[in-house]
Protein backbone atom coordinates (compact mmCIF):
# COMPACT_ATOMS: atom_id res chain seq x y z
CA UNK A 1 0.00 0.00 0.00
CA UNK A 2 2.06 2.64 -1.11
CA UNK A 3 0.20 6.14 -1.24
CA UNK A 4 0.83 9.88 -0.80
CA UNK A 5 -2.04 12.57 0.19
CA UNK A 6 -3.75 15.53 -1.68
CA UNK A 7 -5.76 18.26 -0.34
CA UNK A 8 -5.48 21.48 -1.81
CA UNK A 9 -2.26 21.94 -4.52
CA UNK A 10 -0.40 23.11 -1.75
CA UNK A 11 -1.48 20.77 0.71
CA UNK A 12 -1.11 17.83 -2.06
CA UNK A 13 2.76 18.25 -2.54
CA UNK A 14 2.93 18.80 1.63
CA UNK A 15 1.53 15.47 2.07
CA UNK A 16 2.98 14.25 -1.08
CA UNK A 17 6.46 14.51 0.59
CA UNK A 18 5.02 13.68 4.23
CA UNK A 19 3.89 10.24 3.20
CA UNK A 20 6.62 9.50 0.48
CA UNK A 21 8.37 8.05 3.53
CA UNK A 22 5.69 6.15 5.12
CA UNK A 23 5.85 2.65 5.23
CA UNK A 24 2.33 0.95 5.70
CA UNK A 25 0.86 -1.97 6.91
CA UNK A 26 0.35 -5.24 4.95
CA UNK A 27 1.84 -8.22 5.49
CA UNK A 28 2.13 -11.74 3.77
CA UNK A 29 4.27 -14.74 3.00
CA UNK A 30 5.84 -16.49 0.01
CA UNK A 31 6.95 -19.83 -0.64
CA UNK A 32 8.78 -22.04 -2.83
CA UNK A 33 10.00 -25.31 -1.47
CA UNK A 34 11.09 -27.43 1.31
CA UNK A 35 10.13 -30.72 2.51
CA UNK A 36 8.19 -31.39 5.45
CA UNK A 37 11.44 -33.67 6.50
CA UNK A 38 11.36 -36.50 8.96
CA UNK A 39 10.44 -36.65 12.91
CA UNK A 40 12.42 -38.07 15.36
CA UNK A 41 12.27 -38.65 19.03
CA UNK A 42 14.47 -36.42 21.26
CA UNK A 43 16.19 -37.87 24.49
CA UNK A 44 13.32 -36.02 26.32
CA UNK A 45 10.41 -38.45 24.68
CA UNK A 46 9.45 -35.35 22.38
CA UNK A 47 8.92 -36.27 18.94
CA UNK A 48 10.82 -33.43 16.93
CA UNK A 49 10.84 -32.68 13.17
CA UNK A 50 12.55 -29.61 10.89
CA UNK A 51 13.07 -26.51 13.23
CA UNK A 52 13.18 -28.24 16.45
CA UNK A 53 16.46 -29.94 18.29
CA UNK A 54 16.52 -31.47 21.87
CA UNK A 55 17.57 -27.60 22.72
CA UNK A 56 15.57 -25.40 20.62
CA UNK A 57 13.14 -24.49 18.95
CA UNK A 58 13.16 -22.42 15.28
CA UNK A 59 10.94 -20.16 14.04
CA UNK A 60 10.52 -18.15 10.69
CA UNK A 61 9.53 -14.80 9.88
CA UNK A 62 9.06 -13.44 6.10
CA UNK A 63 8.96 -9.79 6.91
CA UNK A 64 9.78 -6.18 5.39
CA UNK A 65 12.29 -4.33 6.25
CA UNK A 66 13.74 -2.26 3.24
CA UNK A 67 10.30 -1.95 0.97
CA UNK A 68 6.92 -0.04 1.76
CA UNK A 69 6.35 -1.97 4.76
CA UNK A 70 9.72 -1.37 6.24
CA UNK A 71 8.06 0.22 9.43
CA UNK A 72 5.42 -2.14 10.45
CA UNK A 73 8.10 -5.10 9.14
CA UNK A 74 10.16 -3.75 11.88
CA UNK A 75 7.75 -3.25 15.08
CA UNK A 76 6.62 -7.03 14.52
CA UNK A 77 10.25 -8.37 14.45
CA UNK A 78 11.37 -6.25 17.69
CA UNK A 79 7.48 -7.34 19.04
CA UNK A 80 8.37 -10.86 18.35
CA UNK A 81 12.00 -10.76 19.30
CA UNK A 82 11.10 -9.43 22.53
CA UNK A 83 8.88 -12.05 23.12
CA UNK A 84 11.42 -14.58 22.44
CA UNK A 85 13.67 -13.14 25.05
CA UNK A 86 10.86 -13.08 27.80
CA UNK A 87 9.89 -16.86 26.99
CA UNK A 88 14.13 -18.07 27.09
CA UNK A 89 14.57 -15.74 30.15
CA UNK A 90 11.58 -18.03 31.86
CA UNK A 91 13.63 -21.36 30.92
CA UNK A 92 11.95 -21.34 27.40
CA UNK A 93 9.07 -23.79 25.84
CA UNK A 94 9.65 -27.59 26.26
CA UNK A 95 12.78 -26.77 27.91
CA UNK A 96 13.94 -25.89 24.81
CA UNK A 97 15.38 -21.65 23.64
CA UNK A 98 13.51 -19.96 21.04
CA UNK A 99 14.85 -18.66 18.10
CA UNK A 100 13.73 -16.36 15.02
CA UNK A 101 15.38 -16.34 11.47
CA UNK A 102 14.56 -13.12 10.06
CA UNK A 103 14.28 -12.99 6.44
CA UNK A 104 13.79 -9.51 4.70
CA UNK A 105 11.85 -9.83 1.08
CA UNK A 106 11.36 -5.74 1.44
CA UNK A 107 8.05 -6.29 -0.22
CA UNK A 108 8.87 -8.69 -3.59
CA UNK A 109 7.16 -11.90 -3.82
CA UNK A 110 9.80 -13.18 -5.80
CA UNK A 111 12.60 -13.18 -2.80
CA UNK A 112 9.96 -13.45 -0.39
CA UNK A 113 9.46 -17.44 -2.41
CA UNK A 114 13.53 -17.62 -1.81
CA UNK A 115 13.40 -16.77 1.61
CA UNK A 116 10.76 -19.60 2.16
CA UNK A 117 13.10 -22.01 0.04
CA UNK A 118 15.88 -20.90 2.28
CA UNK A 119 14.61 -21.18 5.86
CA UNK A 120 11.44 -23.97 4.85
CA UNK A 121 13.56 -27.00 5.83
CA UNK A 122 14.73 -25.66 9.44
CA UNK A 123 11.65 -23.65 10.68
CA UNK A 124 8.73 -25.68 12.85
CA UNK A 125 6.24 -22.77 11.94
CA UNK A 126 6.26 -18.80 10.60
CA UNK A 127 4.52 -16.67 13.49
CA UNK A 128 5.24 -13.78 11.11
CA UNK A 129 4.49 -13.25 6.78
CA UNK A 130 4.08 -9.85 5.95
CA UNK A 131 2.07 -9.34 2.19
CA UNK A 132 -0.68 -10.25 0.68
CA UNK A 133 0.79 -11.30 -2.57
CA UNK A 134 3.39 -12.93 -0.35
CA UNK A 135 1.07 -15.28 1.48
CA UNK A 136 -1.00 -16.09 -1.82
CA UNK A 137 2.28 -17.30 -3.59
CA UNK A 138 3.17 -19.30 -0.86
CA UNK A 139 0.22 -21.33 0.14
CA UNK A 140 0.65 -24.01 -1.60
CA UNK A 141 3.54 -24.62 -0.51
CA UNK A 142 2.68 -23.56 3.46
CA UNK A 143 0.10 -26.59 3.38
CA UNK A 144 2.36 -28.80 1.53
CA UNK A 145 4.81 -28.02 4.47
CA UNK A 146 2.69 -28.21 7.21
CA UNK A 147 3.95 -25.00 8.58
CA UNK A 148 1.73 -23.40 10.78
CA UNK A 149 1.66 -19.89 9.57
CA UNK A 150 0.36 -16.51 11.11
CA UNK A 151 0.08 -14.06 8.13
CA UNK A 152 -0.26 -10.35 8.28
CA UNK A 153 -3.55 -10.29 6.49
CA UNK A 154 -7.11 -10.85 6.78
CA UNK A 155 -8.68 -12.11 3.72
CA UNK A 156 -11.54 -14.45 4.04
CA UNK A 157 -9.91 -15.82 1.00
CA UNK A 158 -7.10 -17.28 2.90
CA UNK A 159 -9.26 -18.98 5.84
CA UNK A 160 -10.13 -22.75 5.23
CA UNK A 161 -6.31 -24.39 5.28
CA UNK A 162 -5.43 -26.49 8.04
CA UNK A 163 -1.86 -24.60 7.86
CA UNK A 164 -2.63 -20.99 7.29
CA UNK A 165 -4.61 -19.05 10.62
CA UNK A 166 -5.84 -15.41 9.66
CA UNK A 167 -5.60 -14.04 13.65
CA UNK A 168 -8.82 -12.09 14.80
CA UNK A 169 -11.55 -11.00 11.97
CA UNK A 170 -11.75 -10.79 8.25
CA UNK A 171 -12.03 -7.90 6.14
CA UNK A 172 -16.15 -8.75 5.27
CA UNK A 173 -16.41 -8.53 9.24
CA UNK A 174 -14.92 -5.89 9.87
CA UNK A 175 -16.83 -4.05 7.44
CA UNK A 176 -20.51 -5.37 8.68
CA UNK A 177 -19.36 -4.19 12.23
CA UNK A 178 -18.38 -0.50 10.27
CA UNK A 179 -22.12 -0.32 9.00
CA UNK A 180 -23.32 -0.85 12.13
CA UNK A 181 -21.16 1.40 14.04
CA UNK A 182 -22.60 4.28 11.30
CA UNK A 183 -26.22 3.61 11.96
CA UNK A 184 -25.83 3.24 15.33
CA UNK A 185 -23.61 6.19 16.40
CA UNK A 186 -23.58 8.63 13.08
CA UNK A 187 -26.96 8.69 12.32
CA UNK A 188 -27.58 6.64 8.90
CA UNK A 189 -30.87 5.65 8.14
CA UNK A 190 -32.79 3.24 5.33
CA UNK A 191 -32.06 4.92 2.04
CA UNK A 192 -28.83 6.54 2.88
CA UNK A 193 -25.47 5.82 0.81
CA UNK A 194 -22.45 4.80 1.95
CA UNK A 195 -19.35 5.14 -0.46
CA UNK A 196 -16.63 2.30 -0.19
CA UNK A 197 -13.14 3.18 -1.54
CA UNK A 198 -11.34 -0.39 -1.73
CA UNK A 199 -8.19 -1.83 -2.81
CA UNK A 200 -8.35 -3.95 -5.76
CA UNK A 201 -7.28 -7.77 -5.03
CA UNK A 202 -8.68 -10.18 -2.00
CA UNK A 203 -8.47 -7.19 0.22
CA UNK A 204 -10.56 -5.01 -1.29
CA UNK A 205 -13.12 -7.73 -2.21
CA UNK A 206 -13.59 -9.51 0.63
CA UNK A 207 -14.62 -5.84 2.11
CA UNK A 208 -17.28 -4.84 -0.33
CA UNK A 209 -18.85 -8.53 0.30
CA UNK A 210 -19.29 -7.43 4.10
CA UNK A 211 -20.13 -3.90 3.45
CA UNK A 212 -22.62 -4.84 1.01
CA UNK A 213 -24.32 -7.34 2.73
CA UNK A 214 -24.61 -5.43 5.67
CA UNK A 215 -25.85 -1.95 4.11
CA UNK A 216 -28.29 -4.21 2.44
CA UNK A 217 -29.62 -5.09 5.71
CA UNK A 218 -29.62 -1.68 6.73
CA UNK A 219 -31.66 -0.20 3.90
CA UNK A 220 -28.53 1.88 2.65
CA UNK A 221 -26.94 1.82 -0.71
CA UNK A 222 -23.43 1.70 -1.43
CA UNK A 223 -21.61 3.28 -3.84
CA UNK A 224 -17.99 1.71 -4.21
CA UNK A 225 -14.78 2.75 -5.81
CA UNK A 226 -12.29 0.44 -6.72
CA UNK A 227 -8.41 1.91 -6.41
CA UNK A 228 -5.23 0.63 -7.18
CA UNK A 229 -2.53 0.36 -4.20
CA UNK A 230 -0.60 3.07 -6.81
CA UNK A 231 -3.17 5.33 -7.04
CA UNK A 232 -2.42 8.45 -4.10
CA UNK A 233 -4.67 11.17 -5.12
CA UNK A 234 -8.46 10.02 -4.55
CA UNK A 235 -9.64 14.16 -5.78
CA UNK A 236 -11.97 11.91 -8.35
CA UNK A 237 -13.48 9.15 -6.05
CA UNK A 238 -14.43 11.90 -3.66
CA UNK A 239 -15.82 14.00 -6.45
CA UNK A 240 -17.78 10.60 -7.86
CA UNK A 241 -19.09 10.01 -4.07
CA UNK A 242 -20.05 13.79 -2.93
CA UNK A 243 -22.52 13.61 -6.66
CA UNK A 244 -23.99 10.48 -5.07
CA UNK A 245 -24.51 12.64 -2.01
CA UNK A 246 -22.69 10.03 0.33
CA UNK A 247 -23.50 10.13 4.48
CA UNK A 248 -20.11 8.29 5.00
CA UNK A 249 -17.67 6.46 3.35
CA UNK A 250 -15.80 3.39 4.09
CA UNK A 251 -12.13 2.42 2.84
CA UNK A 252 -10.46 -0.72 2.24
CA UNK A 253 -6.98 0.70 1.58
CA UNK A 254 -3.48 2.04 2.99
CA UNK A 255 -2.96 4.55 5.21
CA UNK A 256 -1.69 7.22 2.79
CA UNK A 257 -4.92 6.36 0.56
CA UNK A 258 -6.66 7.19 3.62
CA UNK A 259 -5.14 10.41 4.31
CA UNK A 260 -5.97 11.73 0.80
CA UNK A 261 -9.41 10.71 0.75
CA UNK A 262 -9.92 12.23 4.41
CA UNK A 263 -7.93 15.67 3.69
CA UNK A 264 -9.62 15.96 -0.26
CA UNK A 265 -13.03 15.81 1.64
CA UNK A 266 -12.51 17.96 4.51
CA UNK A 267 -11.03 20.57 1.86
CA UNK A 268 -14.53 20.21 0.01
CA UNK A 269 -16.70 20.49 2.72
CA UNK A 270 -17.60 16.76 2.58
CA UNK A 271 -16.97 15.89 5.97
CA UNK A 272 -19.12 12.93 6.64
CA UNK A 273 -17.95 10.34 9.11
CA UNK A 274 -15.22 7.72 7.21
CA UNK A 275 -14.47 4.28 8.72
CA UNK A 276 -11.54 2.60 7.79
CA UNK A 277 -10.17 -1.11 8.25
CA UNK A 278 -7.10 -1.59 10.74
CA UNK A 279 -4.46 -1.38 7.82
CA UNK A 280 -5.94 1.86 6.53
CA UNK A 281 -4.30 3.85 9.41
CA UNK A 282 -0.93 4.44 10.86
CA UNK A 283 0.19 6.64 13.54
CA UNK A 284 2.60 8.54 11.25
CA UNK A 285 -0.40 10.09 9.61
CA UNK A 286 -0.91 12.32 12.31
CA UNK A 287 2.49 14.16 11.33
CA UNK A 288 0.68 15.24 8.43
CA UNK A 289 -1.52 18.42 6.77
CA UNK A 290 -4.61 15.40 7.15
CA UNK A 291 -4.33 15.03 10.54
CA UNK A 292 -6.63 17.55 12.20
CA UNK A 293 -9.30 16.09 9.26
CA UNK A 294 -8.18 12.62 10.08
CA UNK A 295 -8.66 13.36 14.16
CA UNK A 296 -12.51 15.52 12.95
CA UNK A 297 -13.70 12.61 10.78
CA UNK A 298 -12.27 8.99 11.02
CA UNK A 299 -12.82 6.02 12.96
CA UNK A 300 -11.13 2.45 12.73
CA UNK A 301 -12.65 -0.96 13.09
CA UNK A 302 -9.81 -3.27 14.37
CA UNK A 303 -9.83 -7.03 15.81
CA UNK A 304 -7.32 -5.50 18.44
CA UNK A 305 -7.49 -2.96 20.23
CA UNK A 306 -5.39 0.24 20.01
CA UNK A 307 -1.82 0.10 22.14
CA UNK A 308 -2.91 3.09 23.93
CA UNK A 309 -5.93 0.82 25.13
CA UNK A 310 -6.17 0.30 29.28
CA UNK A 311 -6.43 -3.76 28.86
CA UNK A 312 -3.85 -4.85 31.07
CA UNK A 313 -2.20 -7.30 28.84
CA UNK A 314 -1.42 -4.26 26.34
CA UNK A 315 -0.70 -2.07 29.10
CA UNK A 316 2.32 -4.59 30.04
CA UNK A 317 3.13 -4.95 26.45
CA UNK A 318 3.75 -1.24 25.09
CA UNK A 319 5.56 -0.64 29.03
CA UNK A 320 8.08 -4.03 28.23
CA UNK A 321 8.69 -2.14 24.68
CA UNK A 322 9.65 0.90 25.95
CA UNK A 323 12.17 -0.21 27.91
CA UNK A 324 13.33 -2.88 25.63
CA UNK A 325 13.30 0.00 22.32
CA UNK A 326 13.74 3.28 23.93
CA UNK A 327 12.55 5.40 21.36
CA UNK A 328 10.93 2.97 18.96
CA UNK A 329 7.34 4.01 17.70
CA UNK A 330 5.16 1.72 19.72
CA UNK A 331 2.10 0.97 16.80
CA UNK A 332 -0.46 -1.47 15.61
CA UNK A 333 2.52 -3.67 14.40
CA UNK A 334 3.95 -3.76 18.12
CA UNK A 335 0.60 -5.63 19.01
CA UNK A 336 -0.07 -7.85 16.19
CA UNK A 337 3.32 -9.06 16.39
CA UNK A 338 3.62 -9.71 20.08
CA UNK A 339 0.08 -10.93 20.04
CA UNK A 340 0.80 -13.44 16.82
CA UNK A 341 3.89 -14.81 18.82
CA UNK A 342 2.14 -15.25 21.98
CA UNK A 343 -0.75 -17.07 20.19
CA UNK A 344 2.13 -19.29 18.44
CA UNK A 345 3.72 -20.02 22.24
CA UNK A 346 0.02 -21.27 22.98
CA UNK A 347 0.75 -23.75 20.25
CA UNK A 348 3.93 -24.84 21.06
CA UNK A 349 2.84 -25.56 24.58
CA UNK A 350 0.05 -27.61 23.63
CA UNK A 351 2.18 -29.59 20.94
CA UNK A 352 4.97 -30.49 23.73
CA UNK A 353 1.78 -31.62 26.43
CA UNK A 354 0.77 -33.88 23.37
CA UNK A 355 3.92 -35.47 23.33
CA UNK A 356 5.38 -34.07 19.79
CA UNK A 357 6.68 -30.65 18.25
CA UNK A 358 7.15 -31.93 14.63
CA UNK A 359 5.07 -29.60 12.38
CA UNK A 360 2.34 -31.21 11.95
CA UNK A 361 1.25 -31.67 15.48
CA UNK A 362 1.83 -28.10 16.25
CA UNK A 363 -0.96 -27.78 13.35
CA UNK A 364 -3.04 -30.37 15.24
CA UNK A 365 -1.91 -28.77 18.57
CA UNK A 366 -3.34 -25.28 17.23
CA UNK A 367 -6.51 -26.58 15.98
CA UNK A 368 -7.43 -28.23 19.23
CA UNK A 369 -7.43 -24.96 20.77
CA UNK A 370 -11.14 -22.88 20.47
CA UNK A 371 -10.79 -20.27 23.44
CA UNK A 372 -7.39 -19.00 23.15
CA UNK A 373 -6.78 -15.26 25.48
CA UNK A 374 -3.57 -14.03 25.73
CA UNK A 375 -4.67 -11.04 27.12
CA UNK A 376 -4.07 -8.94 24.66
CA UNK A 377 -7.91 -8.63 23.04
CA UNK A 378 -10.44 -11.02 22.10
CA UNK A 379 -10.32 -14.64 22.90
CA UNK A 380 -9.31 -16.94 19.52
CA UNK A 381 -11.11 -20.13 18.79
CA UNK A 382 -8.89 -22.15 15.96
CA UNK A 383 -10.96 -25.13 16.09
CA UNK A 384 -12.86 -24.48 13.21
CA UNK A 385 -10.44 -23.29 9.72
CA UNK A 386 -13.18 -22.28 7.55
CA UNK A 387 -14.39 -19.67 10.05
CA UNK A 388 -12.33 -16.02 11.24
CA UNK A 389 -10.48 -16.86 15.04
CA UNK A 390 -12.46 -14.03 16.00
CA UNK A 391 -15.98 -12.17 15.30
CA UNK A 392 -15.00 -9.40 17.83
CA UNK A 393 -14.43 -5.73 17.07
CA UNK A 394 -12.99 -2.77 18.73
CA UNK A 395 -13.44 0.57 17.41
CA UNK A 396 -10.74 3.61 17.78
CA UNK A 397 -9.72 6.79 16.29
CA UNK A 398 -6.97 9.21 15.43
CA UNK A 399 -6.03 10.88 18.78
CA UNK A 400 -1.85 12.77 18.23
CA UNK A 401 -1.12 12.60 21.72
CA UNK A 402 -2.00 9.05 22.67
CA UNK A 403 0.51 6.22 22.41
CA UNK A 404 0.02 5.03 18.95
CA UNK A 405 -2.01 7.99 17.63
CA UNK A 406 -4.79 6.42 18.93
CA UNK A 407 -7.59 5.72 21.08
CA UNK A 408 -10.22 3.39 21.56
CA UNK A 409 -13.72 4.44 20.97
CA UNK A 410 -15.75 1.12 21.58
CA UNK A 411 -14.47 -2.00 23.39
CA UNK A 412 -15.30 -5.01 21.94
CA UNK A 413 -18.22 -6.48 20.60
CA UNK A 414 -19.74 -8.59 18.33
CA UNK A 415 -21.59 -6.75 15.64
CA UNK A 416 -25.60 -7.48 14.93
CA UNK A 417 -25.57 -9.55 11.67
CA UNK A 418 -21.77 -11.29 12.23
CA UNK A 419 -23.40 -14.45 12.68
CA UNK A 420 -26.31 -14.41 10.02
CA UNK A 421 -23.63 -13.53 7.60
CA UNK A 422 -21.14 -16.13 8.56
CA UNK A 423 -24.01 -19.06 8.61
CA UNK A 424 -25.24 -17.61 4.78
CA UNK A 425 -21.23 -18.50 3.38
CA UNK A 426 -21.06 -21.78 4.89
Amino acid sequence: MKSTHHTAPRARTLLATALAALLLAGTGCSSKAGSSGSTDDSADGIKTGPGVTAKTIRLGALTDLTGPYATLGKSIVQAQQMWADEVNARGGICDRRIEIVVKDHGYDVQKAVTAYADISTDVVALPQVIGSPVVAALLDDIERDKVLTFPQAWAASLLDRDSVQVLGTTYDIDMIAAVDFLTRTKGLAKGDTIGHVYFEGDYGANALEGSKWAAKKAGLKVAGQKIKATDTDLSAQVSALRKEGVKAILISAGPAQTASLVGVAASRGLKVPVVSSAPGYAPQLMKTPAAPALAAMLNVVSAVPAVSSDVAGVRKMVAAYKKKYPGALVDSGVLSGYNAAQLMGTDLKKACENGSLAREDVVKAHRSQSSVDVGLGSPQNFSDKARPASTSTYVYKPDAKAVGAAANVENAHIAPGVKQYLDSRD
